[in-house]
C-alpha cells in the first residue's frame, strides 16, 4: 500500500548531512496543511499542485473510497478561517471500465474553469485515461487504447493552448509498442494519437510544456538506451537533446518549464558524476535556439538527491524544487536556486509527521510562499504514511 523508496545514503553521508542542512534548511517557516490517511481523503500524492481561484487542487494515487486515488482540494487560507474543512475529495477514482484510476499527474484548469487530468490505469482497456471535472461532475474523456494505434500509462500533467486543446504524454504504448507517445485532445474531445518515440528517446514520464508556440518534454530513457533520457519538440523526431549520463545528467523524469526567452529548465533524476549511471541529478538550463544543455547545479545527496518534481520560478527568476531523497535525514528537500547560481536547501523532511520524499514540484503563490505535497511520512514513525500536504514561507 505504501510507497516507500530507500535511501542511497550511508550512515555516515547522513551524518554529515544532518549537520551541514541544519544550517539553513529548518531556519525555514514550514507548515504541514493536511496529512493524508490513506483511506477515503486519499494517499501517497505525486502529481503537482494547481493553485487556481485561492484554491489548491492535486490528486493522489491512492486511497478514497475505492482505493484507487483521489481529486482533492485545499483552501489556500485554510490557516485563517477556524474550524474549515481542510480537505474536501472531489472524486474517488474506481477503476475501469467507466473511470480511471492511481493518476500520477497534476491537474490542468481550463477558462471556464473545469479541471482536467489523467490516470495511469483504469479505463475501459485498463490502460489509463483522460478526464474532466465540470461543476462538481467526473466525466471520462478518453480511455487509452494501447499499441499500436495508442499508449499506455499517461502519467504527466497535461499541457493546454488557447484554444483549449489539451496535449500529452503516455509512458508506453503506441506504434514502437513500449516507448511511448504524445497524444492531443481536441476542445471537442476528439482524440489524436500523434508521435510514438524511439529513436527520439523513450519513456516520457513528465508532461509537456508550450512554448513560444511549441510543445516540448523530456523521456526517461535514451534513444539508443534506457538510460540517459532527452529533450525533445514534439513533432520533431530527431531529440533536441540527448543525455550522456555523465556530468550533465540522466534519467529526466519531470517536466520542463520557460521563460518565454527560448530557455528551458528542468532537472535530471540521476547522472551528474562523469561515472555513467551515477549521481545524485543535476539542474539544468537547454537553449533552444542553440541546442546547449548548461548544469547549473549538480546534486551531492547532503543537499538533495534524484529530483523528480517539476520547477517553479518566481518572477525575480530564481528556481525552486524539490528532490526526493538527500538532505538532511535522507527523506528529501525543497531547495531554491537563484540568478547568481547561488544554491539553498530551503527545508529537508525528517520522514515524520512533515512527510517523506516529495516526488512532485511546488507551486508559488502571489505572496512568494511555497506549496506542495510530501508522497509519504505524515505519520510519526518515519517513514511510514500516506502523505502531507505543506507550506513554505522562504526568509529572506
Amino acid at each position: 500500500m505504501r510507497n516507500r523508496i530507500p535511501s542511497k545514503l550511508g550512515g555516515a553521508a547522513l551524518a554529515f548531512a544532518a549537520f551541514w542542512a541544519m544550517q539553513s534548511a529548518q531556519a525555514q517557516n514550514f507548515s504541514v496543511i493536511y496529512t493524508f490517511t490513506g483511506g477515503d481523503d486519499g494517499g501517497v500524492p505525486v502529481g503537482n499542485l494547481l493553485l487556481a481561484q485561492d484554491t489548491l487542487f492535486g490528486t493522489t494515487s491512492q486511497g478514497g473510497a475505492n482505493n484507487a486515488g483521489t481529486i482533492f482540494k485545499v483552501p489556500l487560507d485554510v490557516k485563517k478561517i477556524p474550524d474549515v474543512q481542510v480537505e474536501t475529495v472531489l472524486h474517488a477514482f474506481a477503476g475501469g471500465p467507466d473511470d480511471g484510476a492511481d493518476p500520477l499527474s497534476g491537474l490542468t484548469l481550463d477558462k471556464a474553469g473545469n479541471l482536467y487530468g489523467t490516470t495511469y490505469r483504469g479505463g475501459a482497456h485498463l490502460r489509463g485515461t483522460v478526464f474532466k471535472i465540470a461543476d462538481g461532475s467526473f466525466t471520462l474523456v478518453h480511455s487509452f487504447a494501447g499499441p499500436p494505434s495508442e499508449g499506455v500509462g499517461p502519467a504527466g500533467t497535461l499541457a493546454m493552448d488557447d484554444a483549449g486543446n489539451l496535449y500529452g504524454t503516455t509512458y508506453s504504448g503506441g506504434h514502437t509498442k513500449r516507448w511511448g507517445t504524445v497524444f492531443e485532445v481536441t476542445a471537442a474531445g476528439d482524440y489524436k494519437t500523434g508521435q510514438s518515440f524511439s529513436p527520439g528517446g523513450a519513456l516520457p514520464r513528465a508532461g509537456l510544456v508550450l512554448e513560444s508556440g511549441a510543445l516540448y518534454g523530456t523521456t526517461f530513457g535514451g534513444p539508443a538506451r534506457f538510460y540517459g533520457g532527452t529533450v525533445f519538440q514534439v513533432g520533431v523526431t530527431k531529440a533536441l537533446y540527448t543525455f550522456t549520463g555523465g556530468a550533465d545528467g540522466s534519467q529526466p523524469m519531470a517536466g520542463l518549464i520557460g521563460d518565454g526567452e527560448g530557455n528551458l529548465y528542468g532537472v535530471a533524476s540521476d547522472g551528474g558524476s562523469d561515472s555513467f549511471g551515477n549521481g545524485d541529478g543535476v539542474v539544468f538550463e537547454f537553449n533552444i535556439g542553440t541546442g546547449q544543455e548548461t548544469v547549473l547545479y549538480t546534486f551531492t545527496g547532503p543537499d538533495g538527491a534524484e529530483p523528480a518534481g517539476s520547477l517553479v520560478q518566481d518572477r525575480d527568476g530564481n528556481l525552486y524544487g524539490t528532490t526526493v531523497l538527500g538532505g538532511a535525514f535522507g527523506y528529501g528537500t525543497v531547495f531554491k536556486l537563484d540568478t547568481l547560481g547561488d544554491f539553498f536547501t530551503l527545508y529537508s523532511f525528517t520522514g515524520g509527521a512533515d512527510g517523506a520524499y516529495p516526488y512532485a514540484g511546488l507551486v508559488l503563490d502571489s505572496s512568494g510562499d511555497l506549496w506542495g505535497v510530501a508522497s509519504c511520512g505524515g505519520s510519526a514513525a518515519a517513514p511510514n504514511g500516506y502523505g502531507t500536504v505543506f507550506e513554505i514561507t522562504p526568509q529572506n
